[in-house]
């Protein structure tokens, strides 16, 4: 979705930066003093507005959220509710990531969310999309022996594509719904902006959580 310009940009995320990480890369292996504490880390990859990690971050105060997005006018957004929540538990960088061993150490995530992913709809840009294969075994060398990876998609296609990968990589599915809001699951407490416009639409969620 085409995002709008926003004037002055620059300084209206200066202006909500308490929450921004400007050198993620230099925390890698040292999140934990980041947060100043031994609670467990989970990440959001592609966190838009920011609606869906700052409920997380609201909801366990025992937990620590990263959140990373490659739009800054978008991720102005999600700097804006983490200001206005003052969430100590929540941290967001703004990139567009390619290799998670960058930002994080062996082992330093307990969990990563992947929410309504570009589909990159093209064969040819298969490789392109957050589910591919060699991206799920990039995120699985960063998370702990317990970690996890959530995805929900509303697109049925790249559901399917990603079932297949995460097969392929070998990895194991915890939980599985091509409905999340009929499901018991707990992941369908925690919505994206995305996610509530096209649950009033009718559109059925699939979610999937893997290791």
């Amino acid at each position: 979705m085409r995002q709008r310009n926003i004037k002055d940009l620059d300084q209206k995320i200066r202006l909500n930066s308490t929450f921004l990480v400007d050198d993620p890369a230099s925390c890698r292996g040292k999140w934990r003093e980041v947060f100043a504490g031994n609670n467990p880390i989970y990440l959001e990859i592609g966190c838009g507005k920011g609606k869906f990690i700052a409920q997380r971050a609201e909801k366990f105060p025992q937990k620590n959220f990263i959140a990373i997005e490659g739009q800054s006018n978008v991720a102005l957004r999600a700097l804006e509710k983490a200001e206005k929540g003052h969430f100590e538990n929540l941290r967001i960088f703004i990139d567009y990531v390619d290799d998670l061993g960058e930002y994080f150490a062996p082992g330093e995530l307990a969990g990563i969310y992947l929410n309504f992913s570009d589909p990159w709809p093209k064969a040819r840009h298969a490789k392109r999309r957050l589910t591919y294969k060699d991206k799920l075994m990039n995120y699985r060398s960063v998370l702990s022996s317990a970690g996890f990876i959530e995805f929900k998609t509303d697109n049925d296609g790249l559901f399917a594509f990603t079932i297949d990968q995460i097969r392929s990589a070998g990895m194991t599915i915890w939980e599985m719904t091509e409905d999340l809001a009929a499901s018991t699951f707990e992941s369908r407490l925690f919505t994206t902006e995305y996610e509530e416009r096209f649950g009033s639409a009718g559109k059925n969620i699939n979610y999937v959580k893997f290791k």
